[in-house]
């Protein structure tokens, strides 16, 4: 009992510590913003403001994220969160000098890579995960060689699966809390005390910023805010998750990162479809064609916000309750089918209605 009050207290300090200082720190990294010329210009139709609005929000974001781990987080004796922190530098620093001058996509994908593989030689690998197949007498697959590659994967895909959601005002933001609050949970329920510190920094680092990113967007998170948040949770998912091989589903950390992994993955298909590069930027993610639908931008927000809840309680669900484990999992995919169906064919569920007037399209997350 002892453990868990403190446990509790420690995460709710650790919360407010971030929450503080990336509140505080978001109107310091605004003027620096304005110095070094990190402006979003709305020079296309891509872009939904109408005034230059000044990036590198996400710097703020690690700041109240760093301040807190280093006040709350057992660093000094995790060689586990040191490598995940080196390379959340490393993306950082990468993500400000994008936001400042934009950087050749390839080469970001490059620094991704080999971001991901320090927190890898510091023992944050994918060894195993629950089997999938149900009728199967094995209760995890061992990955062996592929661990490596597959961690990889993992961690850059995740990466940029969450920059590529940031296309309006505090979208990607928002889901991010509330895939750190589902992990934050799930780290709570499994007594993983280490993780649930470094999952209540990261909210509340993003709580934190909210006020200034909400619509009508006064700071943008940029890059730098987008890709470190991507890179915690993809991390934080193998060292809380993944592991737990044996306690947890296969499916809970696809449920908890579902909304940026779908958009991800449609998108890429989308685009090899019609002949492009995966890499391509176009209009056509899942936000975009909610406000085809006629959504504006605080509905088509608040519309994904709730789809990452519910995906975000699956999750939970999942975790605490075996007996429910397939019927749950079985509903949640109908709810995600229904919606990711209506927003990839919207004509076919909007045949009497035509919005009015479209707004132009905000820069999404990685050109």
């Amino acid at each position: 009992m002892y453990f868990e009050n403190q446990l509790i207290v420690d995460v709710l300090l650790a919360l407010l510590a971030a929450l503080v200082v990336s509140f505080l720190m978001t109107p310091v990294v605004k003027t620096f913003a304005y110095k070094v010329g990190a402006i979003d210009v709305p020079k296309d139709d891509r872009r939904m403001h109408k005034v230059p609005i000044p990036r590198l929000g996400g710097l703020a974001i690690f700041i109240g994220f760093m301040v807190s781990i280093l006040l709350f987080a057992d660093v000094r004796h995790s060689p586990q969160l040191q490598g995940i922190l080196l390379g959340a530098v490393i993306i950082v620093v990468l993500g400000v000098v994008d936001d400042i001058m934009a950087l050749p996509a390839m080469l970001k994908f490059v620094v991704q890579i080999a971001a991901a593989l320090i927190p890898i030689f510091h023992g944050v690998v994918i060894q195993a995960i629950s089997n999938p197949n149900l009728l199967s007498d094995s209760a995890y697959w061992v990955l062996g060689k592929l661990s490596i590659p597959i961690t990889v994967l993992w961690i850059v895909g995740i990466t940029n699966s969450v920059n590529l959601i940031d296309g309006l005002d505090g979208l990607a933001n928002g889901v991010s809390a509330i895939s750190a609050t589902t992990m934050l949970v799930i780290a709570i329920l499994v007594s993983e005390s280490q993780v649930a510190v470094v999952m209540a920094a990261l909210v509340g680092a993003c709580v934190g910023f909210m006020p200034y990113n909400m619509n009508p967007a006064k700071m943008f998170m940029g890059d730098t805010g987008a890709t470190f948040l991507g890179f915690i949770l993809a991390t934080m998912s193998i060292q809380g998750l993944f592991k737990f091989y044996a306690v947890i589903s296969f499916a809970v950390p696809f449920l908890i990162l579902g909304l940026p992994l779908f958009d991800t993955a449609f998108a890429f298909i989308r685009r090899i479809a019609h002949g492009q590069s995966p890499m391509h930027a176009d209009r056509g993610h899942i936000h975009h064609r909610l406000i085809d639908m006629g959504l504006n931008q605080k509905q088509a927000v608040a519309t994904l916000y709730v789809i990452s809840a519910i995906l975000g309680l699956s999750a939970v669900v999942l975790t605490t309750s075996s007996e429910l484990k397939a019927m749950v999992f079985f509903l949640t995919l109908c709810v995600v089918a229904a919606v990711a169906a209506r927003v990839a064919f919207p004509r076919e569920f909007q045949e009497d209605h035509k919005p009015e007037k479209k707004e132009p399209y905000k820069k999404d997350g990685f050109e």
